[in-house]
């Protein structure tokens, strides 16, 4: 009843185990600075894992985070590059990249963008690459989180403009390129289906497959 993680998602891993958090971008490492914490970490395989999970039969996507996007008109990688913590393409082949190179994608840009803040990082998150992912990518869904003091905002494209979305009762925020929710679960930030149901990553998934099988009194580890 074992649920593997994606392959991706082992190299990103295995590549931070190696490098001391630093994902690898671009032609070795990413050009933005290297994570700032373990929260940061754990919050972007967190991400990353829960959507490849809910969308596993799906190949029509790529997410992943601390990955440098290349964006130049000149189709120049030393020139105008960022590296989202966590971003998602749709209609995009999923499989590996070293980076996103918008011209190599048919000049695809993200449809979705989380930024984890940090003291070092979060006026530049609030501001200039704001600006950069609403008049460059013109990215539809932008939210930025705080894995620490727990700030969390979104932002819908609408008309050109970044406009702040609304929150349910609960705090969450609804990403229409996603159709799922935004919101904070137990300090860390989670993906919501549009019913509400928490987007489980896999090791929750086999929990929750093992208790239901032990409430049938079946040993689930017989089941392996």
């Amino acid at each position: 009843m074992a649920v593997s993680v994606s392959d991706s998602t082992k190299s990103l891993l295995e590549q931070a185990q190696q490098d001391g958090v630093n994902f690898p971008c671009g032609d070795r490492y990413s050009h933005e600075p290297p994570l700032e914490t373990e929260l940061h970490l754990r919050q972007i395989l967190l991400l990353i894992q829960c959507l490849e999970w809910l969308w596993s039969d799906r190949q029509n996507f790529y997410a992943f985070g601390n990955l440098t996007i290349y964006y130049s008109p000149d189709q120049k990688k030393f020139e105008d590059f960022r590296g989202p913590d966590f971003f998602v393409v749709l209609g995009a082949d999923r499989q590996p990249r070293k980076s996103w190179v918008v011209w190599e994608e048919q000049g695809r840009y993200p449809n979705l963008i989380v930024e984890l803040l940090s003291p070092s990082t979060a006026e530049i998150d609030r501001g200039l690459k704001k600006q950069i992912y609403q008049d460059i990518f013109r990215t539809p869904d932008y939210f930025w989180f705080d894995p620490h003091t727990l700030e969390f905002q979104g932002f819908h494209l609408v008309d050109g403009s970044y406009q702040a979305l609304p929150s349910t009762d609960q705090g969450w925020l609804w990403s229409q390129q996603l159709g799922l929710y935004l919101g904070i679960c137990d300090c860390r930030l989670r993906l919501f289906t549009a019913e509400g149901q928490l987007v489980l990553t896999p090791e929750e998934h086999n929990q929750k497959m093992a208790a239901k099988l032990r409430q049938l009194n079946i040993d689930p580890n017989e089941m392996i």
